[in-house]
């Protein structure tokens, strides 16, 4: 048996973040990963010989000002990007193309797609605003608001009505309030819905499903950094966390599987990991998904059996494939989207369904239904990053909706392979060149991501944002706002928790203020 004043339970980027917090602090600390590498979601993997992709996350996501400057994160090398994404539906419409200069994109747009896109987004922007505030979207150290808290962020009206979209309205009822033209807007709206409904189980006109829209717009302030793309891949930035922490003399063990988190007497004693073995320690914070860590790995009388049972009703849902492929070449686009083999165009290419067809495509992915014309997210990330695939050659990675989930396990396999194909045949319609250039692939369903890094039903937010779970039922490093763990010295810090999704390291930094602030 050993000690330690603090344990952390899981080495993704919320965990590596808790642990460098606390081992800078003074206080010992140990870091217990049951995988083979440190990084969990955010990690930059050699799948390949010589090729390497972003598993899971691929951006920093907008993060607080005051975390990123305490973990060292605004002094890493990024990427200068003058163009973040392209979205197109591929029938010949013109793409919509980010750029990351704001005076070029609103030229952009204007130019290409017209005033009423201009104006529309504007006021998207306008009313993401008291959405935001009223999640916390960028706050570090502070609690999830009540709903009282939250509707006292609107200003007005306008922001009162905004935020009651956030809790029951639906991205189809924003979507056409600001951009309805459902032809001349189709790539606009195809990417906005994409952006909401991939962190949920809902389609883009289910009632709700406005929650993660307003998270996914929610405009940085001076509180707050822009969106990053590291040079390296995401898993620089765990890199560099990991680092920070053993070269502060904190102790990281992996393939050490936690199997419990012992309690007596109403306080944390340590874990026990998968051999038998036990670590001491008064503070434990667990990176796990929340409710796996009430369920699983704390005792069920160590709780209160309300307290257990409300951890248990969270929706983890995750209907998606992954894909990543070893690239002969760089995938030739052919007419009209030629602009596409610029490399500069190549970082992200969004390959969008209209809301309208989302929305059936989930409605039919429940019934066992593959889309045949899936939206997907694509990324080329070796195209302005060079060091990720051999010379010459090329990482590529897809991300698509809706993968059937509720369909019987004996055709998983069959799906998943029908899936990939069609993502494969929608990417070739375009660049006709692109499946002859694969040379080896790869595809991840939720259950694999589930398997590989521990998220509850591949739910990469450890708690998918729709509003029944965001706000003040998303729980803090102590447990729900009106109803805390009842545990002394656990605290959690995953996703899962207020300040998440995304890799945003706000619920790791809170959990590990939390501890500082009980020390």
């Amino acid at each position: 048996m050993r000690s330690c004043d603090a344990i952390v339970i899981g080495a993704g980027h919320n965990g590596l973040a808790a642990a460098v917090l606390l081992q800078q602090a003074g206080l010992s600390t140990v870091c217990l990963e049951s995988k083979r590498y440190a990084g969990g979601m955010a990690s930059t993997v050699e799948l390949f010989d010589g090729y390497k992709f972003e598993i899971a996350g691929s951006l920093q996501f907008p993060t607080s000002a005051t975390v990123s400057r305490e973990l060292g994160l605004d002094v890493l090398p990024t990427i200068d990007m003058d163009v973040m994404s392209v979205s197109l539906r591929g029938v010949g419409d013109d793409p919509v193309v980010y750029y990351t200069d704001l005076m070029r994109l609103m030229t952009h747009l204007n130019e290409v797609h017209g005033t009423e896109v201009v104006n529309g987004m504007a006021g998207l922007m306008a009313w993401s605003q008291a959405p935001a505030r009223a999640l916390g979207r960028f706050d570090a150290g502070r609690p999830p608001k009540t709903l009282d808290e939250m509707y006292a962020c609107a200003a007005d009206e306008f922001e009162r009505s905004s935020i009651t979209d956030l809790l029951f309205g639906s991205v189809t009822d924003v979507l056409d309030r600001y951009l309805p033209d459902k032809d001349k807007h189709g790539a606009l709206r195809g990417m906005l819905a994409f952006l909401a409904v991939n962190t949920t189980y809902r389609g883009p006109a289910t009632p709700g499903s406005a929650a993660a829209l307003a998270f996914g717009l929610a405009v940085p302030d001076e509180n707050a950094v822009l969106m990053k793309k590291p040079r390296g891949g995401i898993g620089a930035l765990t890199a560099h966390l990991q680092d920070l922490f053993t070269s502060a003399g904190g102790e990281l063990r992996l393939r050490t599987k936690v199997t419990e988190i012992r309690v007596a007497g109403g306080r944390v004693m340590g874990v026990r990991t998968e051999d038998g073995s036990t670590l001491d320690a008064p503070f434990v914070v667990s990176c796990v998904a929340p409710d796996l860590t009430l369920t699983h790995l704390v005792p069920p009388g160590a709780v209160a059996a309300e307290v257990r049972e409300r951890f248990s009703r969270v929706d983890h849902r995750g209907s998606y494939v992954q894909m990543h492929f070893a690239l002969d070449g760089a995938p030739e686009f052919a007419a009209p989207y030629e602009l596409l083999n610029d490399p500069a165009m190549q970082a992200a290419i969004g390959l969008f369904s209209m809301p309208e067809e989302l929305q059936q495509q989930w409605e039919d992915c429940r019934r066992g239904i593959v889309p045949a014309d899936p939206a997907i997210a694509f990324q080329i990330p070796s195209a302005q990053d060079p060091d990720l695939a051999p010379a010459g050659k090329h990482s590529a990675s897809a991300f698509s909706l809706w993968f059937p989930i509720e369909s019987p396990h004996a055709d998983y396999a069959r799906l998943k392979a029908e899936m990939g194909q069609r993502v494969i045949d929608k990417i070739t319609r375009l660049a006709p060149n692109f499946a002859r250039l694969i040379s080896k692939h790869t595809t991840f369903t939720p259950r694999h991501m589930g398997i590989m890094f521990g998220a509850p039903e591949g739910d990469y937010c450890h708690g998918l944002i729709h509003p029944e779970q965001m706000g003040p039922n998303r729980p803090g490093p102590n447990g729900y706002a009106d109803q805390p763990l009842g545990v002394e010295g656990l605290y959690l810090g995953s996703a899962g928790c207020h300040g998440g999704p995304g890799i945003t390291f706000i619920p790791g930094y809170n959990a590990a203020h939390a501890v500082l602030a009980d020390n």
